[in-house]
């Protein structure tokens, strides 16, 4: 049955949808974690593979750019559309996003996969580390229509209440992918592009069992060939809404660019490696906080839909608390822990040293990044893409960009660019969520009581 979350405790709700999607995202970080602990340990290639993988980094992230344009663009549309009881609006929304994933992934695959020796020497790339970027963008790339939709179309499944079966998209194919990549690349010899071919066959598995599903019977709002046909107004909603996680996403390959371009002049290539493992450990410790808020999205949206502001103020309310408890837990390990958190992914003696202290540094006031996610979660689940689509420019197009180019100029040399991030989560984080508190908080409290009051009358 899919789920009615204007009823039963709004934290319960929030939590049983979030519990699913940190697993799932979990599941989905072993696509990509895995190659990296793999490659690290590669016989022969010390750093330089991890490095080739690096500077991959800002292409994989920009086709996922623009899955999030899309994938959280129709998301929260489709839960709004949910709780209103727009039923046929629903499906509309879930057909054009499939047919506009589809689409896009074919030009992303075709511009990235031509263009991709230019652009990886523009990204930092020396001769060394090109050979290792090269050989895993070269197959990693076939998979990207597979990866769009599997990504972009998971949402919908957790959206109508199946926050298992959207967990079982990633876990089927992490599983395989982490029972592939040793085969492809230690026992056939396969190397990095063994460790890409891994990952491609399991991108298409996922998206098998995505498309089954939203196919099937036992979802309530399928994809149908009637709604496939794009319809432009309705995609321009879409991408409206889908514009935060789209800039979100594409300025993390602008800070990718602008940080590996940096560390190869102030640090050469080791650097360019410590920043690939720095970003691997990021995204480990950020997925509670994101599948948190991820999970709180569907659950605003609906009550949004239903005009149960009240509900909705508590959901907000539920994960800024969490969400702040456990950066602050997480900013305790790396301060405790560094060198165990980087050794996961390098033997490499120069990178544990190097790298130990700009983790640290990197890492410092992690707790920030709470409230930037609470307060862009709330603007992108209620529909208000004008503020979450400046805010997530703010903080990395306008504060980390710039400043990983200004702050090594300044003496700071490669500890600048590391210092770049924590400046930036408590200045964007900080104006994200006091805004977000000031006209998006305060007005549903407003309504909430004014509903109130007539239902007294």
């Amino acid at each position: 049955m899919e789920n009615d979350f204007s009823k039963g405790k709004v934290w319960k709700n929030i939590i049983s949808q979030a519990i699913p999607l940190m697993l799932a995202q979990l599941v989905l970080l072993l696509y990509n974690v895995v190659d990296r602990i793999y490659i690290g340990h590669l016989p022969g290639a010390d750093s330089m593979a991890l490095t080739g993988i690096g500077l991959a980094f800002p292409l994989t992230t920009l086709v996922a750019a623009f899955t999030y344009l899309f994938g959280t663009g129709g998301t929260p549309l489709f839960s709004i559309a949910r709780g209103a009881g727009e039923e046929e609006r629903a499906e509309r929304i879930l057909g054009n996003t499939c047919s506009l994933l589809l689409g896009c992934s074919v030009a992303m695959f075709l511009f990235c996969y031509l263009l991709r020796r230019p652009v990886l020497y523009l990204f930092g790339a020396s001769d060394a580390s090109y050979v290792y970027a090269d050989a895993y963008l070269r197959i990693y790339l076939f998979g990207t229509p597979f990866v769009m939709l599997s990504t972009g179309l998971n949402g919908f499944i957790n959206a109508q209440g199946f926050p298992k079966t959207g967990m079982m998209t990633t876990l089927i194919g992490a599983v395989l992918n982490l029972v592939l990549d040793p085969a492809f690349i230690f026992v056939l010899d396969m190397g990095v592009g063994g460790a890409a071919l891994a990952t491609v066959l399991s991108q298409i598995v996922s998206c098998v069992w995505v498309l089954w599903f939203l196919t099937g019977k036992k979802a309530g709002h399928h994809i149908r060939r009637r709604n496939l046909r794009v319809d432009w107004k309705l995609a321009r909603e879409i991408a409206a809404l889908g514009m935060s996680g789209f800039i979100m996403q594409g300025t993390n390959c602008l800070v990718q660019v602008v940080c590996n371009a940096t560390l190869k002049i102030y640090g050469g290539d080791l650097y360019v490696g410590i920043m690939t493992v720095i970003n691997s450990v990021r995204e480990i410790l950020s997925l509670p906080v994101n599948g948190l808020t991820s999970g709180a999205q569907p659950v605003l949206g609906y009550n949004y839909g239903a005009k149960r502001y009240d509900r909705v103020c508590q959901g907000i309310r539920f994960t800024a608390c969490m969400g702040i408890l456990y950066t602050l837990l997480a900013w305790l390990v790396v301060i405790q822990s560094p060198h165990l958190l980087l050794s996961i992914f390098t033997e490499d003696a120069a990178m544990l040293e190097a790298g130990t202290d700009a983790l640290k540094l990197y890492f410092f006031g992690f707790f920030f990044m709470a409230f930037q996610f609470t307060g862009q979660s709330a603007f992108t689940a209620l529909g208000d893409s004008r503020h979450a689509v400046f805010f997530s420019l703010l903080r990395k197009a306008v504060i980390v960009a710039p400043l990983t180019m200004i702050l090594p100029k300044m003496g700071l040399g490669v500890d600048g660019v590391f210092w770049a991030e924590p400046i930036s989560n408590s200045i964007g984080g900080l104006a994200c969520f006091i805004t977000m508190y000031l006209t998006l908080y305060r007005r549903l409290k407003r309504e909430d009581e004014a509903d109130a009051a007539v239902a007294g009358h």
